[in-house]
C-alpha cells in the first residue's frame, strides 16, 4: 500500500467522534425518529467557490435540494477515482429507478488541490464519472477555511520532482439534508480491504433510497 492510500484511511469512527464534539449529544434512532450518524455533528459552512466553468457558486445556491460532498483532487493515485466511482454509478442507478427523488440530489467533488485543480482540470475529470457531478475549487486560502469547516484534515506531500506532490486527506464522503445540516457518512468500502467489489455501488443505492425523500 503507498502512502498516499495509509494517509487516506482515517476511519469513520474517529471522524465521527471529532464532529460530534460539543454537538450537543450523540444521534438517536428509532422505528419512528431514524436520525443519520451525522445528526447534530458541527459540519459545515457557508461558501462561495468556483466550479467547473469558471462560475462562483455558493453553497447556499443549492438550498432546498440534497448535497452529496467529496473531499479529493484529480491528480490522485487511487482512493479518490474509486470513490467517486463506486459513488456516481450508485448515484447513476438512483437516477435511473427514481429520477424524481435523484433530481433533488446535487453531487459534488470540491478539490483540495487548488493548485491544480483549475477549473478546465475539473471540468474534464467529473465529466467522466457523471453529467451532474460538479467540480469546486477556489483559492488555497478558500478551500483551507472550506476543508476546516466541513472537518476535512489533508496536507501536501512533496514527492519526487519539484511540481510533482500528493495531498493526503481524509475520506469524507457526506450527504447533507435540503437544509444544509448534516445527514450521514456515504458508504464507500475501505480501500485496504483487498476483497471488496470495489465496482459495486449497492451500498450507495441503498443509502440514497434510505434518505433522499
Amino acid at each position: 500500500m503507498n502512502k498516499a492510500l495509509i494517509s487516506l484511511a482515517l476511519p469513520f469512527a474517529t471522524l465521527l467522534a471529532a464532529c460530534n464534539m460539543g454537538a450537543g449529544g450523540n444521534a438517536s434512532s428509532g422505528p419512528d425518529n431514524v436520525q443519520g450518524d451525522l445528526h447534530g455533528a458541527s459540519i459545515g459552512a457557508p461558501f462561495t467557490l468556483t466550479n467547473q466553468d469558471g462560475k462562483k457558486v455558493r453553497w447556499d445556491d443549492y438550498k432546498g435540494q440534497y448535497r452529496l460532498v467529496y473531499f479529493g483532487y484529480t491528480y490522485c493515485p487511487d482512493v479518490c477515482p474509486v470513490d467517486l466511482q463506486r459513488i456516481m454509478q450508485g448515484f447513476a442507478k438512483f437516477e435511473k429507478d427514481k429520477p424524481a427523488l435523484a433530481a433533488k440530489v446535487q453531487p459534488m467533488l470540491i478539490s483540495l488541490d487548488p493548485e491544480r485543480d483549475t477549473p478546465a482540470v475539473l471540468k474534464t475529470y467529473v465529466a467522466a464519472f457523471h453529467p451532474r457531478l460538479i467540480g469546486l475549487t477556489g483559492t488555497p486560502d478558500e478551500i483551507a477555511k472550506v476543508a476546516k469547516d466541513f472537518v476535512v484534515i489533508y496536507n501536501k506531500e512533496e514527492a519526487k520532482g519539484a511540481s510533482d506532490y500528493l495531498v493526503s486527506h481524509s475520506r469524507t464522503p457526506y450527504l447533507f439534508g435540503p437544509d444544509g445540516a448534516p445527514v450521514a457518512l456515504v458508504p464507500v468500502d475501505d480501500p485496504a480491504t483487498p476483497d471488496v467489489d470495489e465496482g459495486d455501488p449497492a451500498k450507495v443505492i441503498a443509502f440514497l433510497e434510505k434518505w433522499v425523500k
